[in-house]
């Protein structure tokens, strides 16, 4: 009975190791701090965004920083410019920081939320955002070490 016991916990818990380092979905669903899902078809502005490394080291976003209007819906196109995997993520502060926690625990952890892409070198994506709510958010790359390497930007939504 004991040995069937360590077998069960072993196998539930392997399984929510899986889990967790897979496909990171379902979070963020409906509205958040920093808005909600947006529709492409009310998206009347594109916003290019390019990911990179510097010769020194830095990780960089370009442009550096965001400006929208409340109730604005954005297409976001995000480029990879880089040599190495990035993401775009936006949330507020809060919410990164604790997105920031998870990705240290599970770094190659893939996302299917609607407010961010994850780019292999050379690939695009769309992130569509509605921002219903003013104030200052943030983008930033969550892969482990980047956002430390400077890989971020405030969203100011007036």
């Amino acid at each position: 009975m004991k040995r069937l016991i360590i077998l069960c916990v072993t196998a539930i818990l392997g399984a929510g190791a899986a889990v967790a380092s897979g496909t990171h979905a379902g979070g963020h669903e409906g509205e958040m701090a920093v808005g909600e899902p947006g529709k492409a078809s009310q998206a009347k502005r594109v916003i290019q965004v390019s990911m990179s490394e510097t010769e020194d080291g830095k990780m960089i976003f370009h442009p550096p920083q965001i400006a929208v209007k409340t109730g604005e819906t954005i297409r976001f196109v995000v480029k990879n410019s880089g040599s190495t995997d990035h993401e775009f993520v936006l949330d507020d502060h809060k919410g990164m920081m604790k997105h920031k926690a998870l990705m240290e625990k599970f770094p190659e952890m893939e996302h299917a939320d609607p407010n961010a892409v994850r780019l292999a070198p050379g690939e695009k994506g769309d992130v569509i955002w509605k921002f219903t709510k003013s104030g200052k958010f943030v983008f930033a790359c969550l892969i482990p070490g980047h956002l430390e390497a400077g890989m971020s930007g405030p969203i100011v939504v007036k």
